[in-house]
């Protein structure tokens, strides 16, 4: 066995089957006639057998001149020759000729000549056959059935030609070159199945006696497995074809990480989640141990800035990863996340030097372990460590800002990081700093939200005997916080407490802006003391003022977001009697203290920002322990559900829990039960337990309209508060009652009344049939009157006019001490 190669000068003969082979006798007369030499010019052997060869050629042609002077060359090609055809027709033919000498020592020549076609053919089949196999850039070996060499084309190699020949690859090669088992396996398959095996790609190793500095490395090979059959088709023997297609699969390999951090990368808003997907995709496939550092000022939300000159930077480890099982990173990673890097904070590091112009850092181990060896004697003892053989250090950055860091390196992965791995390295790192840089201002823009949220709703409901009041704020999920749902408890004059929710159309920074105007505009409404139906129909004309305001550009956008419901309630607990008004809102639920649940049977109103639009109000009597559910449709509406199955399960959620359930568990248990894990539209909820005044809390007298009157009014009041005793508040009490009943007397009308209510602090109303309202001023020191109301506003706590359907009411609350 033997390698094939092709050396000297392929013209000299052609190969043998079509030839014309003829021999000459010493003066060129023909002794010899081959079948070769019939098939090219016709002629039997008979025929021409003992003629001269000169009769055969063309007449120019001297054959015996041609003879002798190459006499001394034993072997020679006498070029291009006209023969004559037996039909007298041209024949154009190569001719070689070869010195003979007979046993006897007499001189003879072997005459050669072949058709230029035949000619033709055989030179492209030596071409043929040396383009493919000798010049070809695959490497082509040739197995018989045992799986041995049988021959190789030229190539370099670290086993020499003469030792494979009779072996198979197996015996030939060093372990560790590549998976002999299954690539025995794919020979046998395509000796038993006559079937080639096309393009499998083979992953193998460099194998010692290798370069320096290549032994370990890994290639890939495409490798082509062809049966040889002979003419009936049996497999005799095995061609193998086999391309380095390394630079390809490190390609693909790329191309593969590129898409798969599109798509991993940046799958949430959350800034730590986002680090560790880079490393989830950075590990194990591109490197075995990588993490991301990021600056201070990313975790705190401030804008990222831009590194001017190099300084020393304090990163923090946001995310970390290792092929380790561990999950330590082989001395690189001794920080937990959290931890600030040591290494970037000595002198010479490369992190800050990097940010600042924005170049990526490549590293071999030796220059590692010397920046490793300045940051401290622990980062440069023996260890997993010191195998590390490439490090690459990735700035990042987003909008020209420095973000931190994302460093990878390799100390299992034989492979060192190349020109094309830096390239990919910024690639991914330059997605997940956009996705940082997103997450961070998201982040930012959310506190931002949220702050505007909380400072547009109450922070704390007030504290008052008779409402026991719990609420409940969610945003839709994917929202930034904000949205246009609120909620509302205000106290107002004769112990009576307002409760609102209200809902403005939208999820955005505009409608939570609308809400918090009509949450300004419902307490300004509620202070003047009018009824729920009045009151919602000044807000309806005042949503209108609003959408007027911002002109024709923005007047549509505006008005969408102040498309707005709204419920309202008064609850007045010396009459237990509760008047609500709504504006397309649902109705509220009330969970009674016998355990019954239902709906307040109101008007229905139209939304907010219509015009033109007159409201009606509806009035139920509530008892002792009732609780009222007040909500906005994002708790029983969705785009699964009904609001009328909404509704349904609302009653059926309340009517299992108990009447003494307080409204913290009211509040928890529907939120638990009725809302999905992911919101589709925010939700307020209020929930009220309310609570009648005692009968003795509150006292009553009807005023005569004389100036007696007023003395007679000081005494009831003298006397009721030692009554409750509250004799050491009679004189401020006395005092206040002596002003509001004289001015009563003086400017109202009949009937004249006088309240007391005794709650958490003490109020007095004198109610009487006119509307004239009195003003407080300063009296000037020659006028006789104009003090009263005046002391009335110094020693109270607040006081103030409301107007019922027949005359007013002025009132004043003083504070109790005890």
């Amino acid at each position: 066995m033997r390698d094939l190669s092709f050396q000297g000068d392929s013209s000299r003969f052609p190969e043998p089957g079509d030839e014309a082979g003829v021999v000459l006798d010493s003066r060129g007369v023909v002794v010899g006639w081959g079948v070769g030499a019939s098939r090219l010019l016709g002629y039997p052997a008979r025929e021409v057998l003992g003629h001269p060869v000169a009769e055969l050629m063309d007449g120019r042609t001297d054959i015996e001149a041609l003879l002798r002077r190459d006499a001394s060359n034993p072997t020679i090609r006498l070029g291009t020759m006209v023969l004559r055809h037996r039909n007298g027709q041209p024949v154009v033919a190569e001719v070689w000729v070869c010195s003979l000498t007979t046993p006897s020592g007499e001189r003879q020549w072997l005459l050669q000549a072949a058709g230029t076609d035949v000619v033709a053919a055989q030179q492209f089949g030596h071409a043929l056959l040396k383009g493919l196999f000798t010049d070809s850039p695959f490497l082509i070996d040739v197995f018989d059935r045992q799986l041995r060499f049988l021959a190789q084309n030229r190539r370099q190699g670290v086993v020499a030609r003469s030792r494979r020949a009779g072996h198979t690859m197996r015996e030939v090669y060093p372990a560790g070159l590549l998976d002999f088992d299954a690539l025995e396996a794919r020979q046998q398959h395509v000796l038993e199945s006559g079937k080639a095996l096309i393009g499998t790609e083979v992953v193998g190793h460099v194998v010692p006696g290798s370069p320096p500095g290549e032994y370990g490395r890994e290639y890939v090979w495409s490798e082509s497995i062809l049966p040889l059959t002979d003419r009936s088709g049996k497999v005799i023997a095995l061609a193998h074809a086999v391309s380095d297609v390394t630079a390809q699969a490190h390609a693909r390999e790329r191309l593969t990480l590129v898409n798969d951090a599109s798509t991993r990368i940046g799958s949430t808003l959350d800034l730590w989640q986002t680090v560790r997907e880079l490393t989830d995709v950075a590990v194990p496939h591109f490197a075995d141990v990588a993490y991301v550092d990021l600056l201070d000022s990313v975790f705190e939300g401030r804008e990222p800035r831009s590194l001017q000159e190099p300084e020393a930077v304090v990163l923090r480890r946001a995310a970390q990863r290792s092929v380790l099982e561990d999950g330590s990173g082989d001395g690189l990673t001794a920080e937990a996340v959290g931890d600030i890097d040591a290494l970037a904070t000595v002198a010479g590091s490369p992190s800050p030097e990097a940010l600042m112009h924005g170049e990526p850092v490549l590293l071999n181990g030796e220059e590692l372990r010397a920046r490793l060896a300045a940051a401290g004697p622990d980062r440069a003892g023996p260890g997993h460590d010191t195998a590390v053989h490439s490090w690459l250090l990735v700035p990042m950055i987003a909008r020209g800002a420095a973000l931190g860091t994302a460093v990878f390196a390799r100390f299992r992965n034989p492979r060192r990081f190349e020109a094309d791995d830096v390239l990919l390295a910024q690639e991914f790192v330059a997605r997940a700093a956009v996705c940082v840089d997103n997450a961070s201002r998201y982040g930012r823009e959310r506190t931002t939200a949220l702050t505007l949220q909380r400072s547009l709703l109450p922070q704390r409901l007030p504290s008052t005997t008779a409402v026991e009041a719990v609420s409940r704020y969610l945003p839709a999920s994917g929202h930034a916080g904000l949205g246009g749902d609120w909620f509302d408890m205000i106290p107002l004059s004769g112990a009576r407490v307002a409760l609102v929710v209200g809902d403005v159309v939208g999820h955005d920074l505009q409608s939570a802006v609308s809400m918090g105007r009509f949450r300004i505009a419902v307490r300004t409404l509620a202070d003047l003391d009018m009824a729920p139906d009045a009151l919602l129909t000044h807000l309806d004309d005042q949503v209108n003022r609003f959408v007027d305001e911002q002109g024709d550009d923005e007047a549509l956008r505006v008005s969408e977001a102040m498309t707005a419901t709204c419920l309202y309630a008064i609850y007045d607990p010396v009459s237990r009697h509760c008047v609500m008004a709504r504006a397309g809102h649902p109705p509220p639920a009330v969970l009674s203290a016998d355990g019954s649940v239902g709906f307040v049977d109101l008007p229905v109103g139209p939304p907010l920002g219509l015009g033109g639009v007159v409201f009606e109000s509806g009035e139920i009597k509530l008892a002792d322990g009732d609780t009222l559910v007040l909500y906005t449709d994002g708790l029983v509406e969705s785009r699964e559900q009904s609001l009328g199955a909404g509704l349904d399960q609302l009653r059926e959620t309340l009517s299992r829990m108990p009447p003494t359930a307080g409204p913290e568990k009211v509040c928890d248990t529907l939120i638990s039960e009725l809302l999905p894990a992911q919101p589709q539209d925010d939700m307020a909820l209020l929930v009220a337990r309310l609570h009648g005044l005692p009968t003795e809390c509150c006292v009553t007298w009807d005023i005569e309209r004389v100036a007696e009157a007023v003395g007679h009014a000081r005494k009831l009041a003298i006397r009721q508060m030692e009554h409750w005793g509250l004799g050491e508040e009679a004189d401020i009490t006395q005092l206040i009652v002596s002003e509001l009943v004289t001015n009563a007397i003086r400017y109202g009308e009949e009937p004249i009344t006088l309240r007391l209510i005794r709650s958490h602090n003490l109020i007095c109303e004198v109610c009487d049939g006119s509307s004239t309202s009195p003003h407080a001023r300063h009296a000037r020191d020659n006028d006789e009157g104009g003090r009263g109301l005046y002391l009335v506003t110094q020693m109270a706590h607040s006081w103030g006019t409301r107007y019922g359907a027949r005359g007013k009411t002025i009132w004043a609350e003083q504070v109790l001490t005890r």
